[in-house]
């Protein structure tokens, strides 16, 4: 069978613009999809805070919004073979934020936005007369498209048999916005219904795409049973309703950039061979964040954004009586709620040489504190998929994790009376629950360097590249083609 042209609409790619997930997986998946032989191209916001070298491409491009037409540019520039084509419009994206300004209130004119980014992209492939397989978008701020291709009338153009993907990364996220936004969207008031873009008298950007879209998929398999049994935040029926056009797919790691034999980020490399490299790599770690320098403690590590969600609120509710209980060291970089960032903050001037904290996010001290640890804590709530754990796995790092969505579809709990697993995992979402996995690993490390050692290298043995991800998104592009 011949290649596809895919063409990837979103909000973010790494590395141009990036807030979290969303972005590694549009930096990634395009060009494992083109390693398949397919013809992927990007298209995104052109935001102020991109500094990449691009030409301009096709100007000026007009694009109806409403009764309005808008006036953009698109520049364009090379990534890993892909083709990466950025939307100017500068009362749009040239703003501080991708989504909301520097003290975190969302942009109203959010829905606009990317309802403009959206339709950008269809006017794009229309004027260069290029015809799509498929559009793949991403999240509720692409999820007008599929809505656009179903509602215009596209005879005669290029984009007439295009088809629709949705990859929802994170239900949590749905763009809900007051409906005095239908008409400039240009969704139609017919489409403001309960079923496809109504809720609570508001617009739900991501319930109208679940509708129109010709598959949908979220990012594991378990997430995608979650979602659809009482923890779709409203939207349950609404997935369930698209029967076997919806599936969970694993995201994948880019090994290019997290692995310990070849990271630019860590000086010392390791293999599962030779882990000799990850020892230097713990002391490095116990320098950098202020931790006594003891290669007999285990150190456990955390990266992320400080929330809730993320269950860092259980981190911090235990973390002094593991201070007390234990000779372990954490170390924690992120950002996030203040609160507990000036928690943390806290904890690493009353237990120095314990407890190392940076009120930061860095991307060479978050290789390093992957390297350098003994363990990985992610304790979330609920996670989609979650890459940092898949990261820890790679390097030797065994994740503490919680029994949900992706957690549960890459960690292989531990078993040490038949001496297996990859990590530890629990069930309840209380601070015992973290507590006493902690203090599991902690036992086993101590007690079971055997143990230890074989659980670090099946671990490392585990395979979640693109490239098995990206065959699973080739069938569904065949599927609805």
């Amino acid at each position: 069978m011949g290649g596809l042209k895919i063409v990837f609409v979103a909000s973010e790619m790494s590395p141009f613009a990036k807030t979290g997930g969303l972005a590694d997986v549009v930096g990634s998946l395009p060009v494992s999809l083109s390693q398949l032989g397919h013809q992927v191209s990007v298209i995104m916001p052109k935001y102020s805070s991109i500094k990449a070298n691009m030409e301009l491409f096709h100007s000026p491009m007009g694009v109806w919004m409403g009764n309005k037409q808008e006036w953009c540019g698109v520049y364009k520039t090379e990534y890993n073979g892909i083709s990466v084509y950025f939307i100017e419009h500068n009362i749009f994206f040239d703003r501080d934020g991708l989504y909301h300004d520097r003290n975190m209130n969302d942009y109203e004119d959010n829905p606009k936005r990317f309802a403009f980014l959206s339709r950008a992209a269809m006017q794009l492939c229309i004027d260069k007369g290029y015809s799509p397989d498929i559009f793949h978008v991403n999240d509720w701020q692409t999820a007008l498209l599929p809505a656009y291709l179903k509602n215009w009338n596209l005879q005669g153009t290029s984009i007439q048999n295009s088809k629709s993907v949705l990859t929802i990364h994170n239900m949590a996220y749905q763009g809900n916005y007051p409906k005095s936004n239908v008409e400039y969207l240009g969704i139609g008031w017919g489409n403001f219904t309960y079923e496809k873009f109504e809720e609570n008298d508001r617009i739900n950007m991501l319930k109208g795409g679940i509708f129109y879209s010709d598959f949908v998929n979220t990012v594991s398999p378990t997430y995608a049973y979650e979602v659809t049994n009482g923890n779709g935040y409203g939207l349950d029926t609404a997935l369930r309703n698209k029967g076997e056009y919806f599936s969970g797919i694993i995201n994948g790691a880019d090994y290019n950039i997290w692995n310990p034999e070849i990271d630019k980020y860590i000086r010392d490399n390791y293999s599962k061979e030779d882990m000799s490299g990850k020892w230097r790599c713990k002391g490095k770690l116990q320098d950098i964040f202020g931790l006594e320098s003891n290669y007999t403690v285990p150190i456990f590590g955390a990266v992320g954004r400080f929330t809730s969600q993320k269950g860092y609120n259980l981190i911090a509710s235990i973390a002094e009586r593991l201070m007390n209980e234990t000779s372990i060291q954490i170390a924690i970089i992120g950002t996030g709620d203040k609160d507990l960032e000036g928690f943390f903050s806290y904890m690493a001037q009353k237990y120095p040489g314990r407890f190392g904290c940076r009120i930061e996010f860095n991307e060479k001290t978050a290789h390093l504190l992957e390297a350098g640890s003994d363990f990985f804590l992610m304790p979330s709530l609920f996670e989609p998929c979650g890459l940092n754990q898949i990261y820890s796995l790679k390097y030797g790092t065994l994740p503490i994790v919680r029994n949900t969505g992706g957690l549960r579809d890459t960690v292989i709990n531990c078993n040490e009376f038949e001496n297996y697993g990859t990590g530890f995992i629990f069930n309840d979402f209380t601070p015992d629950a973290l507590r006493n996995t902690i203090l599991w690993a902690y036992k086993i490390y101590h007690t079971r360097p055997d143990l230890m050692a074989k659980m670090r290298y099946d671990a490392m043995c585990q395979d979640f590249s693109w490239l098995r991800s990206a065959k699973e998104y080739e069938h569904i592009y065949r599927k609805i083609i």
